[in-house]
């Protein structure tokens, strides 16, 4: 069973959770002290805690779904939100489907959805980027895939590489990039930054931050519509396969989004400019002048 915990408001612990952590057989769980004093807080009985986090849960799994496979309740926990986003628990849930074994989740808070929604910024559709390399060319390729996304992004980061975070995006998006920067969601200080690229990694590098982040980013502006250069040039290709000016104006019209009288123009323009007219097709008589 995943379990959804807060990420700041004790209070958002739905209590179909309580329940749950409070009749598991074992809670796994990324932090026994972080998640001992949140079951305290929830008036839970100290279960039977087992530490899974991103160092231990490959070697761990194989215990889990042992229990798992004698019957025993798991409950998984991490130290705020759901368990799989950008935090231990993707390893465990595949191999107990891989066993066989039902796996089932209780939803609740989750940052970067939280963030999501309370940025302004389109939700209709969107990209979780997670954290993004610290360095090096996978961080480059990342950036400039950001950068050319329509959809708009959400990513993690840690407090202490927020400003050159900030920074990179700015260089790959512009700095005019409209961005969120989510800090400490539903606790007592949380804040919600909105602007630029440009003037967010100029804020950022200037003060210090703390607590947990989440970055939303405008999607790419769509691009404009084809001009004449791409028409003619498909035009080209498609008439010097020996397709008709009608076939080629359609065509063309249809993949690059234009109306057929604006592509049917240019095919003649291409005709005349840049291949032999109908008429040049026909051979000549013979005979001499």
């Amino acid at each position: 069973m995943l379990v959804a915990t807060p990420i700041g408001n004790l209070g958002d612990l739905s209590p179909r959770a309580t329940q749950v952590l409070a009749s598991a057989d074992v809670v796994c769980c990324e932090d026994t002290r972080r998640t001992r004093q949140l079951l305290a807080a929830a008036g839970i009985p100290t279960p039977r805690l087992v530490a899974l986090h991103r160092h231990s849960e490959a070697a761990r799994t194989g215990q889990v779904v042992a229990w798992l496979q004698t019957g025993q309740t798991v409950a998984l926990a991490t130290d705020a939100g759901t368990p799989g986003i950008s935090d231990p628990g993707a390893r465990l849930v595949a191999a107990a489907l891989a066993a066989g074994i039902r796996v089932t989740a209780v939803p609740g808070p989750n940052a970067a959805v939280t963030a999501l929604v309370l940025s302004g910024l389109p939700t209709d559709r969107f990209c979780f980027e997670g954290f993004l390399p610290r360095q090096g060319p996978e961080r480059r390729r990342r950036l400039a895939l950001i950068a050319a996304d329509e959809r708009t992004t959400v990513l993690h980061e840690a407090a202490n590489r927020l400003a050159g975070t900030l920074a990179d995006l700015a260089a790959a998006c512009g700095g005019q990039r409209p961005v969120v920067v989510a800090r400490e969601l539903t606790k007592l200080h949380e804040e919600l930054w909105r602007g630029s690229a440009a003037d967010a990694a100029a804020t950022f590098a200037q003060r210090p931050v703390r607590g947990e982040v989440v970055v939303v980013v405008h999607g790419a502006p769509p691009p404009g519509p084809p001009g004449d250069e791409d028409v003619t040039a498909a035009l080209a290709a498609h008439l010097d396969a020996g397709r008709s000016r009608r076939d080629a104006a359609a065509a063309v019209a249809g993949a690059l989004g234009v109306s057929r009288h604006r592509a049917y123009e240019l095919a003649l323009h291409v005709e005349h400019h840049g291949r032999r007219s109908s008429s040049d097709d026909v051979a000549a008589p013979k005979g001499g002048s």
